[in-house]
């Protein structure tokens, strides 16, 4: 019986993959590879499974031998700077995405860019400058992109720009933005004493994200300065229950700040934390 061709299966694992059946798209692949070895669809198709299940130095190995068969494949070229910006190689992520901008300048090969170069900056502070360069250019080309108006509002408020900052991640959510602009929302509008309006951003984040710790923290915070103690208590008492090591933040907040309390007793504390 003569061997199924490598396209056969992998119209047969892509199937399995997109039905969410990644074992069994692995599985596939595996054995396609072994009657069909170094084929660059099979790499390329079991590099993203098993990127998808977290064991991104096999991805790594098998999207590289599908680049060595076929260097000019863009799509590849994008799976690998994911990969090795996973691996937080991040020079090697970023040469794959200038390759695979040159081949297909496609939107989300800016966009890959820009995310890592974001996510590289946070180790070399000398790539701050092109992080935002690289969103300014997104958001000039598509005005309702709601990722890098956010991005621009989180690094403009880093930089102290909190005029700046309200502005563009106000714009990002009037979208269908993730807690995490909302979150950044609340810290700018935190930071210029509009407390009632950075609670509104707090809880936005809390509704879209209820594990969100540090919202519910810094909801309780907010509260407190304006005077609203029982909201405050529940707000620190649902961050205690989220992450109970931020009992000793919260019982700092709750004695430094202008409107708190003064608990003597850390037992009668983390009781009325815990209701």
């Amino acid at each position: 019986m003569s061997k199924p061709a490598a396209e056969d299966i992998v119209r047969r694992a892509t199937a399995a993959f997109n039905a969410g059946n990644r074992d069994e798209a692995r599985e596939l692949c595996e054995q396609g590879l072994a009657g069909h070895p170094g084929d660059p669809m099979l790499s390329h198709l079991l590099a993203a499974v098993l990127f998808s299940q977290g064991e991104i130095e096999s991805a790594r190995g098998h999207v590289e031998t599908s680049l060595a068969k076929r260097p000019g494949n863009a799509a590849a070229h994008l799976l690998a700077a994911r990969i090795a910006r996973a691996a937080k190689d991040f020079d090697a992520a970023l040469s794959h995405l200038d390759r695979a901008i040159a081949m297909a300048p496609q939107r989300e090969g800016f966009l890959e860019k820009a995310r890592t170069l974001d996510q590289a900056s946070h180790y070399q502070a000398s790539l701050r400058t092109a992080t935002r360069e690289a969103w300014q250019a997104i958001l000039k080309i598509v005005p309702q992109n709601i990722e890098a108006a956010a991005r621009l509002g989180r690094l403009a408020w880093e930089d102290g720009d909190h005029a700046l900052a309200a502005s563009l991640l106000e714009r990002a959510v009037a979208g269908d933005a993730p807690a995490s602009a909302w979150f950044d929302l609340g810290l700018v509008r935190q930071d210029l004493r509009d407390y009632d309006a950075a609670a509104t951003a707090y809880r936005k984040a809390l509704e879209q994200k209820p594990d969100h710790a540090e919202a519910a923290l810094n909801l309780g915070t907010v509260l407190q300065e304006k005077g609203d103690l029982d909201g405050a208590m529940r707000a620190y008492a649902e961050a205690y229950r989220l992450r109970p090591t931020m009992f000793g933040t919260i019982a700092m907040a709750l004695t430094s700040a202008p409107h708190g309390r003064l608990w003597l007793d850390e037992a009668a504390l983390r009781r009325s934390l815990s209701g």
